[in-house]
């Protein structure tokens, strides 16, 4: 594995990438190409769909927001499938205009949003929002600033809140295989992002009991990069008081 770039001035070429590789960024997310995990922290935790299917679970309701839906909008499709109320934004507008045509039936469903800016959610819209390998290519300043923040507003009493990042310090520049290509990615402290959502309101889910996924949880990607993921409820006054 590449060892993190301690330059503060490293560039992040994400929206360029993104552009140039729509199409073999959802062939590889459609066709699984990075989605099962090379080492896992806990033995229910092999791959994308076990996170998903987790957070359906712990959800209050079946409204969804896939925030960073990625080229194809992959989950945003397997959720609409599955009967949800679901939707899907990205900074990439080659991104959405890929997944309508792939998927044209949730066309009206995918749209341009960029995650550093407010979004045009009102308060408490979603049950669940999923945010998966996307907050690595956010200025800290802009998520600790509004990115968090707006999650939290988005979400509905109660709401949970589906988070992996990739873990560690600086920036890393790593080589991917899957696009012949070196990326770069911001990397966020565990520590510093739980601190972050729980000052907006977001508590980290504990696991229930040990064969469920719950707590921080760590785990390898076939790039190999490390990731760290974790649920967090939106906690009210009220609530707190209830429990």
């Amino acid at each position: 594995m590449s060892e993190p770039e301690t330059s503060e001035q490293s560039p992040d070429w994400s929206v360029e990438f993104y552009r140039h590789h729509a199409h073999r960024y959802s062939d590889v997310a459609h066709q699984l190409l990075q989605a099962f995990y090379t080492r896992s922290s806990h033995p229910a935790l092999k791959q994308d769909f076990d996170l998903l299917d987790r957070l359906v679970q712990l959800a209050p309701g079946r409204r969804a927001l896939d925030a960073g839906c990625g080229a194809g909008a992959r989950d945003v499709h397997r959720l609409w499938t599955q009967g949800f109320d679901v939707y899907g934004i990205d900074a990439v507008e080659e991104t959405i205009q890929l997944a309508r045509e792939i998927h044209p039936e949730i066309s009206d469903r995918v749209s341009v949003a960029n995650l550093s800016l407010p979004l045009e959610f009102p308060d408490e819209s979603f049950d669940f929002i999923i945010c998966d390998a996307v907050i690595q290519h956010i200025e800290p300043a802009d998520l600790m600033g509004v990115t968090l923040k707006e999650f939290a507003r988005i979400l509905r009493p109660d709401g949970v809140l589906q988070l992996m990042f990739k873990q560690g310090q600086g920036i890393l520049t790593v080589y991917d295989r899957h696009y012949d290509t070196e990326r770069s990615f911001h990397l966020y402290d565990e520590q510093d992002i739980l601190a972050g959502l729980s000052s907006v309101g977001l508590k980290l889910v504990e696991p229930e009991n040990s064969d469920l996924l719950g707590g921080v949880m760590y785990f390898t990607d076939p790039k190999p990069v490390d990731h760290c993921v974790f649920y967090t409820r939106k906690v009210t006054a009220n609530l707190e008081l209830a429990n």
